[in-house]
């Protein structure tokens, strides 16, 4: 059985000399684990640059048999053009944060358009945006908690529970030092969610630190979510 289906690439696994296994979350069926043969070759080329991070997919794909989470797809071809987020090293290095981050946090294998709209408008905001793309990691963490269930409306709510998580919930909040910091960032919290717009966050380590927050809020709540590896490769964005 086949399905026609729109498909946002999370990330993909290198799979013998010229094949990939391709996690993407789709409009119909959630998340699904893809086998995609052929698209390493050099001919044609350009084909694996459909599976770069956040790239928006127009698929047909087999339905997974009972009780296999593999499947193969039959077409596959991209749906809107990305404008700058593959070609500015800013935007790619955000991408790169954010989809692991979703394929950590996202693991439904089932429909949510709710949540399927929010990724694939903000992710085509992002192309278009032109300034102040510094902040759209930290805006999008906000509003993708409130998509998975643990969404917030104010900086003290979430300071608050990180601190009442204490050590055993690994907040790492747990001296008074520690937590007079968590307090200084609830006001930049406050603005990212009531005035985007407007909101100004001091410097490039400060947005590190919101950012390492929010992640730590994000493993409060996800069990299994771990660290963020590609945390790192921000510092260039975080810069400004």
């Amino acid at each position: 059985m086949l399905i026609k289906t729109h498909g946002i690439v999370f990330n993909y696994l290198k799979y013998r000399e010229t094949s990939i296994i391709a996690r993407v979350y789709t409009e119909r069926r959630g998340v699904q684990s893809y086998l995609v043969n052929g698209v390493r070759k050099a001919k044609p080329p350009g084909r694996i640059a459909l599976f770069q991070p956040l790239t928006l997919l127009e698929l047909v794909a087999y339905v997974p048999r009972q009780g296999s989470d593999l499947t193969r797809l039959s077409e596959f071809r991209c749906a809107e053009p990305f404008r700058s987020l593959p070609y500015d090293v800013r935007k790619s290095s955000v991408a790169l944060f954010l989809s692991e981050v979703l394929s950590k946090a996202v693991r439904e294998e089932e429909e949510n358009l709710p949540l399927f709209r929010f990724l694939h408008d903000s992710i085509l905001a992002f192309d278009e945006q032109e300034v102040g793309m510094e902040n759209f990691a930290l805006l999008f963490l906000l509003h993708l908690a409130g998509y998975l269930g643990f969404g917030i409306t104010s900086g003290a709510e979430l300071t608050d529970q990180l601190m009442m998580a204490g050590p055993a919930g690994g907040s790492g909040y747990s001296s008074g030092p520690q937590q007079l910091r968590l307090r200084e960032f609830d006001q930049y919290f406050d603005q990212l969610l009531h005035a985007p717009a407007t909101s100004t966050i001091p410097s490039g380590q400060v947005r590190r630190e919101l950012l390492a927050v929010l992640l730590r809020y994000y493993q409060l709540h996800l069990e299994g979510f771990g660290d963020i590896k590609s945390l790192d490769v921000l510092s260039e964005v975080l810069a400004g």
